[in-house]
C-alpha cells in the first residue's frame, strides 16, 4: 500500500512537491488531499504553468472540489482554519504554509486525523529535524512531528557532514546568498523590515539565518561550531 499524503499549503513548496511526485510516477506515495486557499481553477493553472520549471508534464483536470493528475482524484479544501481540515486516511501531512512552524501548532494536523506531520521549514518543539541523506536514518517510528529544516540547512548539512567525516571541523563561518522570496515586493513599498521594503530585483538585502544553529539539530557533533 502506498503512503498517503496530504499537503497543507499550495504555494511554491506545495506545488513543486505535488508536481515532482506526479511526474516521477511514484507508486510508493500518493497525494490524496490538499488544502489550498483560493479558487481551485487558479491553483490548477499555477500547477500547469510554472515560470521556473515550465509546463507541467501531466494533464490537470478540475472536477468540482477535486484535482486529477491521472492517478486518481485529489480532494481539495480551501480553508485558513486548520480545525476545519479532514485528514482522515492521510498517513503524512506535508505542512507547507509557513504558518505552523512549531510542533505545538502543527499538532493540529494530528488532531484532525493525520498520523504524522513533516514541516517544510525550521520548527521548534518537534520530535526531530531531518536533512535527507545526512541524518534521515535516525528517524524513529515514534517520531510524529518532524521538521525538514530550511533550504539553507539542506545545503549546508551535506557539505558539513562530508568535511567533518573526512578531516573534522573545529570552527566555521557560513554565508548564504538567497534568491528573493514572495515576501519581497517588485516595487518599493511599506514593509516592517525596511530592507525588505526595497524592490527585490534591484536590491541586495542583508538578513539573518538560523541555518548554523539548526545544523546542530541535524549533526549534534557540530552544535555550536558554526556561525
Amino acid at each position: 500500500m502506498p503512503i498517503t499524503l496530504g499537503i497543507n499549503g499550495f504555494g511554491r513548496i506545495g506545488r513543486c512537491t505535488l508536481a515532482h511526485i506526479a511526474e516521477a510516477a511514484r507508486n510508493d506515495v500518493r497525494v490524496v488531499k490538499i488544502n489550498a486557499t483560493g479558487p481551485i481553477e487558479t491553483n490548477a493553472h499555477l500547477l500547469r504553468y510554472d515560470s521556473v520549471h515550465g509546463r507541467f508534464g501531466n494533464d490537470v483536470v478540475v472536477d468540482g472540489d477535486t484535482l486529477d493528475l491521472g492517478r486518481g482524484p485529489i480532494k481539495v479544501f480551501s480553508t485558513y482554519d486548520p480545525q476545519e481540515l479532514d485528514w482522515d486516511g492521510v498517513d503524512v501531512v506535508l505542512e507547507c504554509t509557513g504558518k505552523f512552524n512549531d510542533g505545538v501548532k502543527s499538532s493540529v494536523h494530528l488532531e484532525r486525523g493525520a498520523k504524522k506531520v513533516l514541516i517544510s521549514a525550521p520548527a521548534s518543539n518537534v520530535d526531530r529535524t531531518v536533512v535527507y541523506g545526512v541524518n534521515h536514518r535516525d528517524l524513529l517510528e515514534t517520531d510524529r512531528l518532524v521538521s525538514n529544516g530550511s533550504c539553507t540547512t539542506n545545503c549546508l548539512a551535506p557539505l558539513a557532514k562530508v568535511l567533518n567525516d573526512a578531516i573534522g571541523i573545529e570552527r566555521g563561518i557560513m554565508t548564504t546568498i538567497h534568491s528573493y522570496t514572495g515576501d519581497q515586493p517588485t516595487l518599493d513599498r511599506r514593509h516592517s523590515d525596511l530592507y525588505r521594503a526595497r524592490a527585490a530585483a534591484m536590491a541586495m538585502i542583508p538578513t539573518s539565518t538560523g541555518a548554523a544553529k539548526a545544523l546542530g539539530l541535524v549533526l549534534p557533533e557540530l552544535a555550536g561550531k558554526l556561525d
